[in-house]
């Protein structure tokens, strides 16, 4: 497989993982009174055990890699933990389309910053243009759903804003640390799962106090099994393969998809009202993503045959 290849199939694991990824709203809708806390414990935590279960094998291969980024990985559980209180509260407290937009819109930002300081990447004018194409196709969409004029909603609309926000910053910070595990030789899967363990050992408990209702149908039941089994478990493995290859700034801009998808599946499961500006802002996020799995120029060699190439 080629290099070109190999870039295309990562890519297109972390757009599948971004589809797998929208249907969270959507199916915690169904899953009558139970508190977001608990929908982002049972996604992340239950996800986050059957990742561990699963490369329980890798896990103590790599545990001195692993302990030798302790610190690194803390911090990413930490941001895992975080990363579904905050967004799934955001959207409870600014109203669905607010803490969507803020939290999957301002990732990418968080993570260009990350690699700027962190790993002194430059600024290109592709991902400029990616990230333009995508916050105006997110902004687009939200255009599409009439405003919340309730006063709950606009007493807590700045705190869930602010939560979008934090949600957006741990999701880039797991997502960077995932990539700094994996360059520094722990294998994609089992760097996401030490993460996810970690964060599930917080996670699960807190249904002790935030987990009503959960069991009070099969319905309900059904919504948790599906949350961290399909969009946590699957979704997240898909995108630590994509990981292997992708830099996760590159990475958060390609999963502005995933509102695409929240937002149609409101359309033809949830009867909300869909116009053409929001048509317009799924044309501009396929841009987005058009732009990042373009084939990228080759520079040509003018070098002697006998030079040394370069790797990046």
């Amino acid at each position: 497989m080629s290099d070109q290849q190999y870039t295309i199939r990562c890519v297109f694991a972390i757009v599948v993982a971004s589809i797998l990824w929208g249907t969270t709203g959507t199916a915690a809708s169904f899953a009558s009174g139970v508190s977001p806390l608990a929908i982002g414990a049972i996604a992340m935590g239950g996800g986050g055990l059957l990742m561990c279960l699963r490369v329980l094998k890798g896990l103590l291969q790599h545990r001195g890699a692993l302990w030798m980024q302790g610190r690194a990985l803390l911090l990413g559980a930490a941001c895992v933990a975080i990363y579904p209180l905050a967004f799934y509260s955001s959207m409870a407290m600014a109203g669905v389309a607010i803490g969507t937009i803020v939290s999957i819109a301002s990732a990418p930002c968080f993570a260009m910053i990350l690699d700027m300081w962190l790993n002194r990447k430059p600024l290109t004018a592709r991902w400029v243009l990616s990230l333009v194409c995508g916050v105006a196709g997110i902004a687009c969409l939200t255009l599409t759903k009439s405003p919340e004029h309730s006063e709950t909603v606009m007493k807590t609309r700045e705190w869930g804003i602010g939560l979008g926000l934090l949600a957006g910053l741990t999701y880039a910070g797991y997502s960077w640390i995932t990539k700094h595990l994996i360059t520094g030789g722990v294998v994609s899967g089992v760097a996401m799962a030490a993460q996810f363990g970690l964060a599930a050992c917080v996670l699960l408990p807190s249904l002790l106090f935030t987990g009503a209702n959960v069991t009070d149908s099969i319905t309900n039941m059904s919504v948790s099994i599906y949350m961290a089994v399909v969009p946590m478990f699957l979704g997240y493995l898909l995108f630590g393969y994509g990981l292997r290859k992708i830099d996760a700034s590159t990475a958060t801009l390609i999963t502005l998809l995933e509102p695409v998808v929240a937002t149609l599946l409101a359309v033809y499961l949830l009867t909300e009202r869909f116009t053409l500006t929001g048509w317009i802002g799924i044309g501009l996020i396929g841009l987005c993503l058009s732009i990042q799995m373009g084939k990228k120029p080759v520079k040509r060699k003018t070098a002697a045959p006998d030079s040394a190439a370069t790797k990046t």
